[in-house]
């Protein structure tokens, strides 16, 4: 065939995402058809993420997204492997574009294998590698729903959070960004002590008991002092129970109902890279 063109290239680009010396490459070794040239360059995608399978994806940018009726929200997580690609516009667009797709699905699972760009995320995400040069992965899929759900993403898209509440009222919206924001900023276990699994609350009763022996505390004093102690461990680790990061005189719970009685938290979840 003739020369391979400028716009050709271009299209091949808007198409596959990958660079321009790689479309036209494959665009000639395809003899300019498009089908082909794509393949081309996912096989070389699928060659680079083979070659960084091992390498550690630590960084990369932290996505929530909440529905238009704001009844459900979701989290993901693109990793990858250096700071300087997490903070490129064309790697957060894509982030954002696969948190957009990850909101129509329950499951991390039905997210990897929906479509983008005809393929799957999961080729898409192989194919990426190849186009970046680093390993992409999804570092972490959380889903939220309630009467009302509400989102917050911290600068720099590292922990995005997503908050739950019984019903949407007046104010819900700030009320909302709030309550994210303080399980983003403060990074609670769980919602009220209820959530706290029976292994965390028996490690920290010996922990306790453990501090007071070596204080010097009697023995038949230690299981009362200890449960007191535990109390403070709810009050600073679950959501309700923190005080609020805006008015530390007040509970969160006590926050949330300043704005109206009926209004309970009924969730968060939150994703940070680590």
């Amino acid at each position: 065939m003739g020369k391979i063109t400028a716009s050709e290239v271009n299209k091949l680009r808007k198409m596959s995402g990958a660079g321009i010396m790689d479309c036209k490459n494959a665009l000639v070794e395809s003899n300019g058809d498009f089908d082909l040239a794509i393949e081309i360059l996912r096989k070389k995608g699928q060659k680079v993420a083979a070659k960084r399978a091992e390498r550690e994806s630590s960084e990369g940018a932290v996505i929530a997204k909440v529905d238009q009726n704001c009844l459900n929200g979701v989290i993901i997580s693109l990793n990858c492997e250096t700071d300087f690609v997490a903070k490129n516009d064309g790697f957060v667009a894509l982030a954002n574009e696969l948190a957009e797709i990850a909101l129509k699905n329950n499951s991390l699972d039905e997210f990897l294998n929906s479509e983008i760009d005809s393929m799957t995320v999961a080729e898409k995400l192989v194919q990426q590698t190849g186009v970046i040069g680093e390993k992409l992965v999804i570092g972490g899929f959380e889903t939220l729903s309630a009467a009302y759900v509400g989102k917050y993403i911290h600068a720099g898209n590292k922990i995005a959070t997503l908050s739950g509440f019984s019903i949407s009222s007046e104010g819900i919206e700030d009320v909302a960004k709030n309550v994210a924001m303080q399980a983003a900023a403060m990074n609670p276990i769980a919602l009220d002590e209820s959530g706290v699994d029976q292994s965390t609350i028996d490690k920290e009763i010996e922990i306790a008991k453990d501090q007071l022996r070596q204080e010097g505390k009697p023995e038949a004093m230690l299981d009362n002092i200890a449960k007191g102690k535990l109390k403070r461990f709810f009050k600073d680790n679950t959501l309700v129970n923190q005080d609020f990061i805006k008015n530390s005189k007040q509970s969160v719970a006590a926050y949330v109902k300043s704005n109206n009685s009926d209004l309970k938290i009924t969730g968060f979840k939150r994703v940070a890279l680590v």
